[in-house]
């Protein structure tokens, strides 16, 4: 990556993870939300995360077509209607899950924070542990220790005592743990409601402005009018 000219600003992305959890349309709703805010995206996709990819879209995800592959993703609703979505790709950078040389490793590399949604309970519990067993747990570890936002889609039901401790010492640590729990007073109508739901709960974690849902306005009966 090129460094910045003189009178440019320099790139500072948000870090998002996808780890092995079934909820691959969530991370698709976030990427389409940071990207529409204007905002700049290092994408770090897990091993198993293809496998839930392939089994919930049927898409393979594949290192050498990525930008391809994301952009097929993306356009896909979260029926799996192909063609719902356009994304404009330009500013999203894609690291390997297995390079650990990858900028996001290291905390000289400036970011914003990092996203990682859907979160697996064996991701949890890697970054929880400071494992780094992957450059997204090494990225999300980075990301904690510098004092950086890390916010975490959890995904999974139910959580036994030791998935507990580990989102109870990721909370200790700064992270802000995220459920990927639908709600409905928004007014959901359609899958895509809930999914963009969640989505936008883990943009508000981080900061970022979006209008993926209708917020609560303290009017009983909001959710049954049309928006």
């Amino acid at each position: 990556m090129n460094p910045a000219k003189p009178g440019e600003t320099a790139r500072t992305p948000w870090i998002v993870g996808v780890s092995g959890a079934s909820g691959t349309p969530y991370a698709a709703a976030v990427l389409r939300a940071l990207l529409d805010a204007g905002e700049s995206v290092d994408l770090v996709v897990s091993r198993a995360s293809r496998l839930t990819l392939l089994d919930e879209t049927g898409i393979s995800f594949r290192d050498a077509h990525w930008r391809d592959d994301l952009r097929e993703w993306l356009a896909r609703g979260a029926d799996g209607k192909p063609g719902t979505f356009e994304t404009d790709l330009t500013d999203v950078r894609y690291w390997p899950a297995g390079d650990l040389a990858a900028g996001p490793s290291s905390g000289s590399y400036a970011t914003k924070g990092m996203l990682i949604v859907p979160a697996s309970t064996a991701c949890v519990a890697g970054v929880a542990l400071g494992l780094s067993k992957d450059l997204l747990q090494r990225a999300a570890s980075v990301t904690l220790k510098e004092g950086r936002r890390l916010a975490v889609a959890v995904r999974e039901t139910p959580l036994n005592g030791q998935t507990l401790r580990h989102l109870v010492t990721l909370d200790d640590a700064g992270a802000i743990v995220v459920p990927a729990s639908p709600a409905f007073y928004a007014g959901a109508t359609h899958i895509q409601d809930l999914v963009d739901f969640v989505a936008g709960r883990v943009l508000d974690a981080a900061g970022v402005r979006h209008r993926l849902y209708r917020r609560w306005k303290g009017e009983l009966g909001g959710g049954a009018r049309p928006a």
